[in-house]
């Protein structure tokens, strides 16, 4: 499958980066960018609140995102995600809940088993950058332009796959997406300390009762924290 890395539902370690999850041959997880590496952060860093491009990021946490979403108290789910902006400040985040430490990019035009989705979903879910981090490489991170189009091409391979675990999904922030090929990983970015959610667009998904379904950018898809492997 070759959007196994994108998912979460880890049941194996064999493809990094598959649509569904954490694991499986059929169900392989996103592995991606993560890692604390690099000098780059973001312009208007430290929370200087100077209205930069980058304020209310986990560099610049001073509106809407930041470490930890700090949107309005009547904002959406999406709203209140952690933003990052930059690969480094996602890295830093992830490796702050589970190991993403050092971080490598995967180089634009690379696709394959061994690196996740191809290029067609590269573009129409406007990923401007992919890399992978922790322990041989099994936890990766997407940085995303347009959080509709992402999410819109998602339900697409979703919907393509036809079946699969109801149950699977990605992780994701308001501007960067994380899987890993470990289901510990995986749920450490789903409590409430991480605050991130899992975007599930399975038409069968139907968490016990406790659990978060919220509202996604796209009709068809939910926020929740609610993972199983």
């Amino acid at each position: 499958m070759r959007f196994k890395p994108l998912l979460v539902t880890v049941t194996a370690t064999t493809a990094l980066l598959s649509l569904t999850g954490c694991g499986g041959s059929d169900n392989p997880s996103l592995g991606g960018i993560g890692g604390v590496g690099g000098d780059s952060v973001a312009e208007g860093a430290n929370g200087t609140g100077d209205g930069g491009p980058n304020e209310g990021t986990l560099d610049n946490p001073t509106k809407n995102g930041g470490v930890n979403g700090n949107a309005p108290k009547d904002g959406t789910a999406f709203q209140k995600l952690p933003k990052a902006a930059t690969m480094a400040a996602a890295a830093r985040f992830v490796n702050g809940f589970t190991d993403c430490d050092p971080i490598k990019t995967i180089p634009a035009g690379s696709s394959g088993p061994s690196t996740g989705p191809d290029e067609k979903f590269i573009k129409s879910a406007t990923v401007i950058e992919r890399g992978t981090c922790g322990s041989r490489g099994r936890t990766s991170i997407y940085m995303i332009k347009d959080p509709k189009a992402f999410q819109t091409a998602f339900k697409a391979e979703v919907a393509a796959r036809q079946g699969g675990d109801p149950n699977s999904g990605i992780v994701i922030g308001q501007d960067f997406a994380m899987g890993s090929e470990s289901s510990d990983a995986m749920s450490s970015l789903l409590t409430p300390q991480a605050g991130l959610l899992m975007l599930n667009c399975h038409p069968g998904f139907n968490p016990p009762s406790g659990y978060r379904k919220e509202p996604a950018l796209v009709k068809g898809c939910v926020l929740t924290d609610y993972y199983v492997d």
